[in-house]
């Protein structure tokens, strides 16, 4: 296996001109975050207007944004890994994780918030404008929402250059084309459980997406509006598109399809439910001092319901890629 996750090109001097922009808007998209982080951690309230619920618990808020700062320093560094020579003898392991959970976390922002802008447009923003103000300021959203995207497409962009000459291979051909054995009945059946387990928070947020209350926190409810309903249709799409990219890749479905195709659902979409569903779930422990603004048990079951689909479906493309280069391991040995 580790014979055939080594690169498949020779490794150049450095990195070309594409891959060096794409590094730098990378870093620089970092730092207005991190800024904006680091001066909050300090004990700033720059964007933080008085009475946001923010300032109740500033142990909370530090904690929260020091884990924030940490996750979004990880781009810096993965930036380097994808555009350096030494960046190709990282293990595959070590690279591919930190890499899903940001495109698992800057996914459904990259489609939500331009979606939202758009909603905002026609005049269906939120429903108590006044209730996000206190929350933080406008500008703030913009600043790092866009920094969010930039991220997203430079990191993204560095990936796909860095997979496709390392582990290209492993991706190649169609759906018809893989070896009956590449997933066997251990695999078909945590498709058929994801599948299962998907159920219950495709529904809520199908219910919640289509303006029924039910489940949600007083707070929550009230506040709905044309971007909530955005942000719970993006967890519907997320979900079928993890289910979908398991079920064609166990069952060996759409067998005309490229390989790619059930392989970019599996990451995309596992990487979205799962990292989206764990923050979520995390973030609720510290809880908000107003009980009308804690997650309920069925909002607190969607996001770890949301977040198990997610790991099951990637232990699947997990299988896939090492069965895959274990079979070509084995012929070039």
């Amino acid at each position: 296996m580790t014979q055939s996750l080594a690169p498949t090109a020779r490794p150049t001097a450095g990195p070309g001109r594409a891959r060096r922009i794409l590094r730098a808007v990378a870093v620089v998209s970092c730092v207005p975050y991190l800024a904006l982080k680091a001066a909050w951690v300090a004990g700033s309230h720059v964007g933080i207007p008085e009475g946001s619920s923010l300032l109740d618990d500033r142990l909370t808020m530090a904690v929260i944004n020091g884990l924030s700062i940490l996750l979004d320093s990880a781009v810096v560094v993965l930036a380097l890994v994808l555009t350096r020579p030494w960046g190709l003898r990282v293990p595959a392991w070590l690279l591919a994780f930190p890499v899903w959970v940001a495109t698992g976390l800057l996914a459904p922002i990259m489609a939500g918030f331009p979606a939202q802008l758009v909603v905002r447009a026609f005049g269906g923003g939120s429903a108590s404008s006044t209730g996000r103000e206190a929350f933080l300021d406008e500008w703030v959203f913009a600043v790092v929402y866009t920094g969010f995207i930039a991220q997203g497409l430079a990191l993204g962009g560095l990936f796909v250059l860095y997979a496709r000459g390392r582990w290209g291979h492993l991706w190649r051909g169609r759906v018809w084309d893989l070896p009956v054995g590449a997933v066997g009945p251990a695999h078909r059946a945590l498709a058929v459980a994801a599948a299962v387990l998907a159920l219950l928070p495709l529904t809520l947020h199908a219910l919640w997406a289509c303006g029924v209350s039910a489940g949600l926190g007083e707070g929550r409810a009230a506040d709905r509006g044309g971007e909530f309903y955005v942000l719970e249709a993006l967890y519907v799409v997320f979900l079928l598109a993890a289910v979908a990219g398991a079920v064609l890749l166990a069952f060996r479905r759409g067998r005309a399809l490229p390989v790619s195709v059930p392989l970019s659902l599996v990451w995309v979409g596992s990487g979205a439910v799962a990292c989206w569903g764990g923050w979520l779930s995390l973030a609720s422990l510290g809880g908000p001092a107003d009980l009308a603004d804690r997650l309920t048990p069925l909002m607190n079951l969607a996001y770890a319901g949301q977040m198990l689909v997610g790991l099951l479906v990637a232990a699947i493309g997990v299988y896939h890629f090492a069965e895959r280069s274990a079979r070509t391991a084995r012929r070039t040995t």
